[in-house]
């Protein structure tokens, strides 16, 4: 957990879930300058009289290292061939803020955690709370802190913000006459006679039938930007370098920031040579 303005936050968890290897771009760098024979890797120096069996494109997406590669990123500044190299990542507790952030950076393939798919146990959490006269908010606020769901790790600052969840829900339900045919899915509905009185054994009734389809598409608005999401997201060498000088800078949004730092921890030194300076 680290404190910013007094708040506490927790950080994103990052693996790296797939690397194409510095190869491909040297053999684009090779091809643009017809100079197979000038790399001190055996394999890029065949292809100056052979195309590659599979052997040796497995040999190639292999290669750790490249001085070509090297003069071209740092001394001759040609960064095209750099998007031949992908990696992508798997990113766990970021915040929907970050996404404002990261939906800057064009040059991206990114697939987020769906809250339109994703929000059912909130919603259950709440029609569960509905239905015990005694309990109702403190029983939702409880369950929604089990849930882990904010970045944001102080306790008091989390119920204020399941409160704010809360009474928008409360406030939506005395709007619509069809409240919980919107938040549950049909065939759970006999649920809520069934176990009314007591909200933990609707709610584990609940969690257990069929889920709402797109529950999210009603219900989005109760959510805010300090919500945690998952995501994949793959970017090309070029454009990682470029997500880096951009993101990785103190001048950054701290939580963006916090991500990149863990990218780049996560990312091989082979790649991190060609896009971050030494320091």
């Amino acid at each position: 957990m680290e404190k910013i303005d007094g708040i506490g936050y927790s950080k994103p968890q990052v693996v790296l879930l797939q690397e194409t290897g510095i190869g491909v771009a040297e053999t684009a760098a090779r091809t643009c300058y017809d100079s197979f024979n000038n790399s001190e890797n055996d394999v890029i120096r065949h292809l100056e009289s052979t195309l590659p069996d599979p052997l040796m494109c497995e040999q190639i997406n292999s290669l750790e290292d490249s001085s070509l590669l090297d003069d071209l990123a740092w001394t001759y500044f040609h960064h095209s061939i750099l998007e031949h190299a992908n990696l992508s990542y798997l990113v766990r507790g970021t915040s929907r803020g970050v996404l404002q952030e990261h939906a800057r950076h064009r040059i991206q393939a990114i697939s987020v955690r769906s809250t339109r798919y994703t929000m059912s146990s909130i919603i259950n959490a709440f029609v569960a709370s509905q239905h015990s006269a005694e309990y109702g908010k403190a029983f939702f606020t409880e369950k929604i802190l089990g849930f882990d769901m904010f970045v944001t790790s102080d306790v008091e600052y989390n119920k204020i913000e399941i409160s704010g969840m809360y009474d928008k829900l409360h406030y939506q339900a005395s709007q619509v006459e069809n409240f919980e045919e919107l938040a549950v899915a049909k065939s759970s509905l006999p649920l809520l006679e069934l176990h009314e009185g007591n909200s933990e054994a609707l709610f584990q009734a609940l969690e257990a039938g069929k889920k709402k389809r797109n529950v999210g598409d009603a219900f989005k608005h109760i959510i805010t930007d300090n919500v945690k999401v998952d995501m994949v997201v793959t970017f090309n060498l070029r454009s990682l370098k470029n997500y880096f000088t951009l993101r990785e800078s103190g001048a950054a949004y701290f939580q963006i920031r916090w991500l990149a730092q863990e990218m780049m921890r996560a990312t091989p030194t082979k790649y991190l040579d060609l896009i971050v300076k030494k320091k």
